[in-house]
């Protein structure tokens, strides 16, 4: 119980991992060897204390990267977007010059894309891109009501745990659960979904998936445990039960594996030549080998 105290190492390593995890393993080829090779420049970075050398690394370095104080600050605003959940739809405010996790998902993809800039720029991108496709689907993320911080000025109690808030509960406690439940990690949680919702999870714009999570956290994350979503933040502690866990742990494995699958089509588009914003450079021609004809023994 005692590493419960610290519930968002829970999610947002072991849950932007998975999402990583996911997404290298419905990659194209090519795109994962390019992956491959970026992440063996991460020297480049020089953050000695935050390496980039694996995909998991790289989907935790923008968390990571917080303990180095004035060099990486700005990135601060990038990882979440206050969208009023009891207002109508609207990010325009939320992502005022592109301070916001949509926006900076978009400029990621287009910095990686773009072969013409130094790698230690596009392995940057990588690492925004894999982390903030994660924060996007954790629901909290992508909304604010009544300046809570996305849950986290939502005192709340998870099971037997008190001294909590209702943002690190689905950070950390909650997804730690999540993930682990059988069939557990990337490939459990991949398991349970067929190649056609594959594809069909992966449909959509960054704005859709932004729309999404809002509208799954004020059903699903807000609804559960506030009587009215619209009122003040309540004074006293929501109360997450074992009934209502038992109901969010679905929601939470499908929003990892939307994650995941949306992350692996945002990246084969970046690196295979096919985003829409970026003219890459043409590949070289296939170069295929003339065999000369053997002639025949006498």
């Amino acid at each position: 119980m005692l590493g419960l105290t610290t519930p968002a190492a829970a999610w947002w390593e072991y849950g932007h991992q998975t999402v990583a995890e996911i997404a290298m393993s419905q990659v194209q080829p090519l795109t994962r060897a390019d992956i491959l090779a970026l992440l063996k420049q991460d020297k480049k970075l020089e953050t000695p204390t935050c390496p980039a050398h694996t995909i998991e690394q790289a989907s935790v370095w923008p968390d990571c990267i917080k303990t180095l104080g004035d060099r990486f600050s700005y990135v601060f605003a990038w990882h979440f977007q206050d969208v009023e959940t009891c207002k109508p739809f609207d990010t325009k405010s939320a992502c005022a010059n592109g301070a916001c996790v949509s926006a900076q998902i978009a400029r990621a993809q287009r910095m990686l894309a773009d072969r013409k800039l130094p790698a230690r720029d596009r392995l940057t991108a990588l690492a925004l891109l894999v982390h903030f496709v994660g924060d996007l689907h954790q629901p909290l993320h992508a909304v604010e009501h009544d300046n809570d911080q996305g849950g986290n000025k939502v005192k709340a109690s998870y099971g037997a745990v008190t001294g909590t808030n209702l943002h690190s509960i689905w950070d950390g406690l909650l997804a730690d659960r999540a993930i682990s439940t059988a069939p557990p990690g990337p490939k459990g949680i991949l398991s349970e979904i067929s190649s056609e919702q594959r594809k069909a999870l992966a449909a959509g714009t960054i704005e859709d998936w932004g729309r999404e999570s809002w509208e799954i956290a004020k059903t699903d994350v807000y609804g559960p445990v506030e009587k009215d979503i619209c009122a003040p933040t309540p004074k006293t502690p929501v109360v997450m039960d074992e009934a209502t866990i038992e109901k969010e742990v679905p929601v939470l494995r499908l929003q990892i594996a939307k994650g995941g699958l949306r992350l692996a089509r945002l990246l084969d588009e970046a690196l295979d030549g096919d985003h829409p914003e970026v003219a890459h450079p043409p590949k070289p021609p296939k170069v295929i080998p003339v065999v000369a004809p053997t002639t025949p023994a006498s």
